[in-house]
């Protein structure tokens, strides 16, 4: 099991960014790798942080990895391979067939529903 853990702090502008903590202070600078389908696809930028146990993490997300579908990039230890954190992008015709588009187009037919059945109860009431 990895001695480090990444939490993202915020995806903007094209740009992941997250803070790394060493469990294991001392054992030197840690190293991360960006994969997409288990190839590697970069290595994102560490920052140390106030102390030996914190790194600010920054990883520009290439244009060239972006299309149509859903793709998940994984942060892993570069040592063990050791899963730290995903990151998903979803993107073009595969938005159809999301989960959230389905509630989205639920809560219209619900929404449809609701004031259809109030018109009736006010012309039959």
């Amino acid at each position: 099991m990895s001695e480090l853990v990444l939490e993202k702090t915020r995806f903007f502008q094209g740009v992941w960014e997250g803070i790394l903590r060493d469990r294991s202070p001392g054992a030197g600078d840690p190293t991360i790798n960006v994969m997409l389908d288990d190839k590697p696809v970069g290595t994102p930028e560490l920052s140390p942080g106030s102390d030996d146990e914190t790194w600010s993490v920054r990883y520009p997300v290439p244009a060239r990895l972006l299309g149509e579908g859903a793709h998940t990039l994984v942060f892993a230890d570069a040592t063990n391979g050791d899963v730290l954190d995903t990151f998903s992008i979803i993107a073009g015709e595969a938005l159809g067939d999301d989960i959230r588009a389905e509630v989205n187009l639920l809560r219209a037919e619900l929404d449809m529903l609701k004031r259809a059945f109030r018109r009736h109860c006010s012309e039959t009431g």
